[in-house]
C-alpha cells in the first residue's frame, strides 16, 4: 500500500458539492445524457444504496446492478446495529477518539505492524470512519427516518455506541428498506437484479463501464463505477480455500457466492489482508438441521444486552464482550466438538427475561425459527442455575467478574430459581466477514499497485481492505458502508459532472 497523496483525488469539498447541487437543482430540467452514460453501482447492500442515494440527490443518473434475485445484500440481515460516536442517543458520554482507539486495538497486529505509507493510509481510513460515524447515524435517523435510538455496547468497545431500533425491525432491514423505498421513487435511479457483473471495462488508465450477464445475455454499460459487491466469506470452495484453507470446513453466515475482488484486480486494483477472515463466535446450530453449511447469525446484541455463554458443563468460560476473535478462540479451545464433516463446536447462549425483552424483534424471530427456546432454569440443571446466580451477583455488584466483564446490558435477574424463565440456544463459530479486499483510500478511490487512484473507480463496504485489519468491531460493517458509500457517491457524482456532462 503506497498511496501517493499528491496524485489521489481528495474528499469532495463543500464547494464542489454545492456546485453540483446548483447545476442540477430541483428547478432545473432533468439531466439529458445517453442511457449508456450513467454511474454504475455494483451491489445493493448498504454501501451501494448509500452511494446511489448521494448520486440521485445530485440528480446524477444511477443504474444499480445486483446478482441476487432480491436487493439488500448481507446488509439487510445485519442485526446488531450501526456504530456512532458521539451521538445524542448514547447513554454515556463518548467521542470519536475513544472509538478510534477501540478500532485500532481491534485491528491488532495487522495495524501495529504496518509502516510508512501503509500505516498512514490505515490511520486515515480508521479516522474517516470513526470521525464521520455520528454524521452517518444522524443521516439515517434524521434524513432517512430510521429509528436508531436504542444503543448497546458490543464486544471490543469501551462504550455503548452501537445503534438500533428501540422497537421494530432489526437495523439492517430497517435501513435497507427505507433507502430502497426512497430510491425506487427517484427518476434518476434504476435497479436491475439477477445481473452478474463479469468484467470491468477500462480505456487506457480509466474505468469506463462494466459487462454483465442477465437472462443468459451479455450487456454493456458505460460510465464511472462504484463497486459495493461485498466480501467472500461464503465462497468457501473458492477464495476461502485459496486464502485460508484451514477455515474451509467452517459453516458460514453467507450464501455460497464467489468473491468479486478478482474483477477489480484485472483492471489493476491491489488487494490487502485477504487472509484476514473473521470467524464470528456465535452462529445458531439449528437442531432441525445441525449440518447446514449456512447458519443464522446469533447477533452480538444478544450478548451485548446481557446474554452469557456456557459450556456443556454449565459453566461460563469467557468474557462475552471481548473482541470477536478472542471469544471465538475461547470457544474452539474449550467447547465440545460436534461430529460431522463441518467444523463445529457446541456452546450455549443463555439470556434472562430482561435481556430477552431488550431484544424483542430479534427474539420473536429466533423463537419462531426455533433457534432459541423458552425454558426454565430447572430444566437446564443445577450447574446452569449456579452459573447464572454467580453472574447475577456480578451484575448486582456483589463481586467482580473473574473473566473481566464490566458491562451487562439489560440483564435484570437477581435470584435464580428452578422455575425462573430462561432463553437458550446452541451456537458455534461461523465464517462471517472478510476484512481483506481491494485497497482504497479515504476518498473511496480504488488504488493500484503503485498507490495511485484508478480513475473512474470507487469501492465501499466489504469488497475493500485495509480498514479493519485483524478483526472487525461489531456495528462497524453497517457504519463503513454508510460512510464510504456516501463518500463514493459524492466523488463519483463530481467525476461524472466533469468527464461526462462537460463533454
Amino acid at each position: 500500500m503506497k498511496p501517493k497523496n499528491q496524485t489521489r483525488m481528495r474528499i469532495l469539498s463543500l464547494e464542489m458539492i454545492n456546485i453540483l447541487k446548483m447545476s442540477t437543482c430541483a428547478n432545473s430540467p432533468p439531466l439529458t445524457t445517453p442511457t449508456t452514460h450513467r454511474v454504475i453501482v455494483v451491489g445493493s447492500g448498504l454501501a451501494g444504496l448509500s452511494a446511489a442515494t448521494q448520486l440521485t440527490k445530485l440528480n446524477v443518473p444511477v443504474i444499480l446492478l445486483d446478482r441476487a434475485e432480491r436487493p439488500g445484500g448481507n446488509s439487510i440481515k445485519a442485526s446488531s446495529g450501526i456504530n456512532g460516536a458521539p451521538t445524542r442517543f448514547q447513554p454515556v458520554r463518548d467521542d470519536d477518539g475513544a472509538f478510534y482507539a477501540d478500532t485500532v486495538k481491534s485491528a491488532g497486529d495487522i495495524f501495529a505492524g504496518a509502516q510508512g505509507n501503509e500505516r498512514k493510509l490505515r490511520e486515515r481510513l480508521i479516522r474517516t470512519v470513526t470521525k464521520d460515524s455520528s454524521d452517518a447515524v444522524y443521516w439515517l435517523a434524521d434524513e432517512v427516518g430510521v429509528d436508531l435510538s436504542k444503543v448497546a455496547q458490543l464486544g471490543g468497545h469501551s462504550r455503548a455506541r452501537t445503534h438500533r431500533s428501540a422497537k421494530g425491525k432489526p437495523p439492517g432491514a430497517a435501513i435497507v428498506g427505507a433507502l430502497l423505498d426512497a430510491l425506487k421513487e427517484n427518476p434518476f435511479f434504476e435497479l436491475r437484479t439477477k445481473s452478474r457483473v463479469t468484467k470491468v471495462l477500462k480505456d487506457a488508465k480509466e474505468v469506463v463501464g462494466v459487462e454483465y450477464v442477465a437472462e443468459e445475455q451479455t450487456h454493456v454499460l458505460r460510465g464511472p463505477v462504484v463497486f459495493a459487491s461485498g466480501g467472500f466469506a461464503g465462497d468457501v470452495r473458492g477464495m476461502v480455500s485459496r486464502y485460508r484453507p484451514d477455515l474451509a470446513a467452517y459453516p458460514s453466515t453467507n450464501e455460497a457466492r464467489e468473491g468479486s475482488q478478482s474483477l477489480l484486480e484485472e483492471v489493476g486494483a491491489k488487494t490487502t489482508d485477504m487472509e484476514q477472515i473473521q470467524v464470528h463466535p456465535t452462529g445458531f446450530v439449528d437442531e432441525k438441521d445441525s449440518s447446514a453449511t449456512v447458519k443464522f447469525l446469533a447477533a452480538e446484541a444478544l450478548r451485548g444486552e446481557g446474554g452469557i455463554l456456557l459450556l456443556g458443563n454449565g459453566r461460563r468460560f469467557v468474557n462475552e464482550l471481548e473482541r470477536r476473535d478472542h471469544v471465538t478462540d475461547a470457544i474452539t479451545r474449550a467447547a465440545t466438538t460436534l461430529e460431522g464433516d463441518l467444523r463445529q463446536w457446541e456452546a450455549t447462549l443463555l439470556l434472562d427475561e430482561g435481556a430477552a425483552a431488550a431484544l424483542d424483534s430479534h427474539m420473536q424471530f429466533y423463537l419462531w425459527k426455533g433457534l432459541i427456546k423458552k425454558t426454565t432454569f430447572g430444566e437446564l440443571g443445577q450447574a446452569v442455575i449456579d452459573s447464572a446466580q454467580e453472574y447475577a451477583d456480578i451484575v448486582a455488584g456483589k463481586k467482580a467478574d473473574e473473566l473481566g466483564r464490566t458491562a451487562f446490558g439489560n440483564w435484570t435477574l437477581t435470584d435464580v430459581q428452578p422455575e425462573t424463565v430462561a432463553y437458550v440456544g446452541k451456537v458455534t463459530p461461523v465464517l462471517h466477514f472478510t476484512m481483506g479486499g481491494v485497497i482504497f483510500d479515504e476518498t473511496s478511490q480504488v488504488l493500484d499497485g503503485q498507490g495511485d487512484a484508478i480513475p473512474g473507480l470507487w469501492a465501499a463496504g466489504e469488497v475493500t481492505g485495509g480498514l479493519h485489519g485483524q478483526n472487525r468491531l461489531g456495528g462497524s460493517s453497517l457504519l463503513e458502508c454508510a460512510v464510504f458509500g456516501r463518500i463514493a457517491g459524492n466523488a463519483a457524482a463530481a467525476f461524472y459532472q466533469r468527464h461526462y456532462l462537460s463533454s
